[in-house]
């Protein structure tokens, strides 16, 4: 469903035509086996580079002691280790390289979430943890560039220099701008200088200053038609560009994806599985790679589904996955990525603790 957005934000038109549903279809071989006896948490974000090679982030600290049996002393079994926390893919599902984890960085994330690749090669993380206030930018191996925000040190909603357990980045190509979704404390979009890390702007729901932090009531299915909420709730989990310079954004417990001007001038919102209860329906989102980007894709972890939307008007084409653990089933999905050829890739968590890679079997529209 598609909100109206204010007169001064009319988006265009939107075609008459909706656009074909992508098809796809598991690999249940992608990736292949880890090397060096290396297992994995859970996987808390997965983000596709210039190459089309896949990056996982993982959270080595969740593995059970059965999982990391190899890891104990005495060891319990003959697998396995706590892979590094990231890890590069090729687009066959071979382990190129793999680095960072506890003790990385001073700064590095108790618990792991989210990761970006930008166009300059420069790999950011986030995490959500307690005291998890911090992006971290390194180089493609795994050097140290940049910190923004303070480990520790969180200032609210409208603070300029702390995150509040930041959840998501993208960098703008155009502008060298960082896009933040903070996220799992703060309630709002920050953007800084992705060189260094100057403070640019601010906003939260409707591009509206954030309201002062305090307790939320309750999301109530139905709401986001009678008397939608002028505020995002934790978390403001994705950010996402598309080619024509519009920002989504999940709104994850809104169960919405609202759509503003790089500006944060307020465009439309898009309402996802409204009933949804729990952790939202909006948990990350990408766009299919054709020309017009025509059609929205939008993890959800809670009906552990995807779902294909219109990007023009929001409605609903198909959806795939299901609650489950076989091939091409989901258990919390939490993160997603499409690469140039319109695969898509799905980490989870909870237990779930898996990438996947289902492979588009439709053709891309011209």
């Amino acid at each position: 469903m598609l909100a109206a957005p204010p007169a001064a934000a009319q988006a265009p038109q939107a075609a008459a035509t909706p656009p074909a549903a992508p098809v796809y279809q598991v690999d249940p071989v992608w990736p292949k086996p880890l090397p060096n006896r290396w297992g994995i948490g859970q996987a808390a974000g997965v983000a596709v580079d210039a190459k089309d090679h896949v990056w996982v982030i993982h959270r080595p600290r969740t593995m059970t002691r059965d999982e990391a049996g190899a890891a104990q002393d005495p060891p319990l079994s003959e697998c396995c280790i706590p892979a590094p926390s990231v890890i590069e893919f090729d687009p066959d599902g071979n382990v190129v390289q793999a680095w960072g984890g506890p003790g990385h960085h001073p700064s590095w994330p108790e618990n792991e979430h989210g990761i970006h690749v930008d166009f300059k090669d420069n790999v950011w993380i986030a995490g959500n943890g307690p005291n998890d206030h911090v992006l971290l930018k390194f180089t493609r191996d795994g050097r140290f560039l940049l910190q923004i925000g303070r480990k520790g040190e969180t200032g609210g909603s409208n603070d300029t220099e702390r995150l509040g357990r930041p959840a998501d980045v993208e960098v703008d190509p155009a502008t060298n701008e960082i896009y933040v979704a903070d996220g799992y404390g703060n309630r709002r979009v920050i953007v800084f200088d992705a060189e260094t890390g100057a403070y640019k702007r601010h906003w939260g729901a409707y591009g509206e200053r954030p309201p002062p932090d305090a307790a939320l009531p309750p999301y109530r299915p139905g709401e986001a038609a009678a008397s939608p909420a002028r505020f995002f709730r934790n978390p403001v989990h994705c950010v996402r560009l598309a080619k024509d310079g519009l920002l989504y954004v999940c709104d994850r417990a809104n169960d919405r994806i609202q759509v503003f001007q790089k500006d944060g001038r307020f465009v439309r919102e898009i309402v996802v599985a409204p009933a949804t209860l729990g952790s939202g329906s909006v948990w990350d989102m990408d766009f299919l790679p054709d020309p017009t980007q025509s059609v929205l894709l939008a993890a959800d972890g809670s009906n552990n589904v995807v779902h294909l939307l219109a990007r023009g008007d929001g409605a609903a084409l198909g959806r795939f996955g299901r609650n489950g653990r076989n091939a091409g089933d989901f258990h919390w999905v939490h993160n997603m990525a499409v690469d140039s050829r319109g695969n898509v890739f799905t980490t989870e968590v909870d237990t779930g603790k898996r990438a996947q890679r289902f492979r588009l079997v439709s053709q891309l529209p011209r």
